[in-house]
């Protein structure tokens, strides 16, 4: 199954199951979806429930959160999630903090999902990573599916969550196709927010990912693997709350970590794991913690340029082995 096709089905049967579920965004009805994920739902749902706006970030999510208020349960897309700065002020400050200002009487929920991070030669301004800016936000739960079985079963919790979820897509990973069980495909599957997934279990160094970079530490894991280290890779799947447990207990097993993301290294998700595994396994560690990031800069054009500076395997590889290097050589 693609993830494109796990993130319809996942929209397709959440609305089936509950009326108050409905879609919004541009080019989500009579055009299908910018990259097809609300396929054929104009034509099953009608215009009541998938919902063509204009190019108004900020007018239609704020339409989105209004109605969240009253007791629907929008599904807002953003044809790319540097649109939604345009709409930020009614994600953080409407939704993601009026269950806590109205005391827990009124709840909010509604997702706001579309493709986060780098895609392809679309530059500095389209190409941001956004799982930081959103993770560090109280009130906001932040997810960030790699394969199908993540999309499907995170994106159908998000929708049934009582509070605001920022669902982080990656536009490369759309057309990817994951093998996905009988369990996956029944429409009660649903995943647990704030859970972690070791996609891959080592002995040597713990590489924490999530979204494309996933797919990237699993490529780099075999590459070391002939070279006779072992990697466990978690996927990290929810952003906020981040299942600290399972990235602490892992690197207490491997006593090495290398984080990877998309994003800026300056108060990165790295640096949030990093911290936990700090204060919390420091003792364990054999190695200083490896981060792979982007570069510290606005994103280049230019596809040479692109590539230097978004995280590639040999990347991975690299770390992993300085970590490894490092801890053999302190003993």
């Amino acid at each position: 199954m693609t993830v494109r096709d796990a993130l319809n089905s996942a929209i397709d049967e959440e609305m089936s199951a509950d009326s108050k579920v409905y879609l919004m965004g541009e080019e989500v009805g009579e055009y299908q979806g910018a990259y097809k994920i609300s396929k054929g739902l104009l034509q099953k749902f009608g215009p009541d429930r998938v919902l063509d706006t204009p190019i108004t970030e900020a007018g239609f999510t704020g339409i989105g959160v209004g109605s969240a208020f009253y007791g629907l349960k929008p599904i807002v897309e953003f044809m790319t999630f540097n649109f939604a700065m345009q709409a930020i002020d009614h994600i953080i400050n409407s939704a993601a903090k009026t269950n806590y200002m109205s005391a827990g009487q009124i709840s909010v929920p509604i997702v706001f999902r579309g493709p986060n991070g780098a895609a392809a030669g679309v530059a500095a301004q389209h190409s941001q990573c956004f799982a930081a800016w959103y993770g560090s936000c109280p009130g906001l739960k932040v997810l960030s599916p790699y394969s199908a079985e993540d999309a499907r079963g995170l994106l159908k919790a998000a929708i049934r969550d009582p509070d605001p979820v920022v669902f982080l897509e990656n536009e490369i990973l759309y057309g990817e196709a994951f093998p996905v069980s009988a369990e996956v495909l029944d429409p009660s599957f649903v995943l647990p927010i704030g859970k972690a997934k070791i996609e891959r279990e080592g002995t040597d160094v713990t590489v924490t990912a999530f979204s494309k970079m996933v797919g990237y530490a699993l490529k780099a894991a075999e590459i070391l693997e002939k070279e006779g280290i072992n990697v466990e890779v978690i996927n990290l799947r929810s952003i906020r709350p981040l299942d600290r447990a399972t990235i602490n207990q892992s690197v207490r097993k491997t006593n090495r970590l290398v984080t990877v993301e998309e994003g800026w290294p300056q108060h990165g998700i790295g640096a949030e794991i990093c911290t936990s595994v700090v204060e919390e396994s420091f003792d364990y560690l054999d190695a200083p913690v490896e981060r792979i990031t982007g570069a510290d800069v606005p994103m280049p054009y230019a596809a040479n340029l692109e590539r230097m500076a978004v995280p590639q395997i040999e990347d991975i590889v690299r770390a992993v082995k300085r970590a490894c290097s490092r801890s053999a050589r302190g003993k």
